[in-house]
């Protein structure tokens, strides 16, 4: 079976953008690079991991971010939400959360 493609909303990719200078300048890390090598590999796990990992159905008051979604734990008290619609073989990551 084909693998689709998972194709990044530009506003995900801006929120993305985003927590990484926010987890900087927070001093969730010392240096910026760490910051985005954080991000990225929230990325990689998205894009290596979305068309095995269990998808669930998204709860109704948070639809507007996708229709589906996985979780992604970074670290022990930190998971992430990954919200996408999928179009034939095909996923569009559209939203973000994380448990805090």
């Amino acid at each position: 079976m084909e693998v689709g493609k998972v194709i990044f909303f530009p506003s995900f990719l801006d929120e993305m953008e985003y927590l990484a200078f926010v987890l900087f300048k927070e001093n969730y890390f010392s240096f910026q690079s760490n910051a985005d090598f954080y991000v990225d590999e929230v990325f990689d796990f998205i894009e290596n991991n979305l068309d095995t990992f269990p998808h669930k159905s998204t709860p109704e008051m948070l639809g507007h971010l996708g229709s589906n979604y996985i979780f992604y734990k970074s670290i022990v008290r930190t998971t992430w939400f990954v919200f996408f619609e999928k179009l034939e073989e095909n996923y569009f990551i559209s939203g973000i959360l994380n448990n805090h």
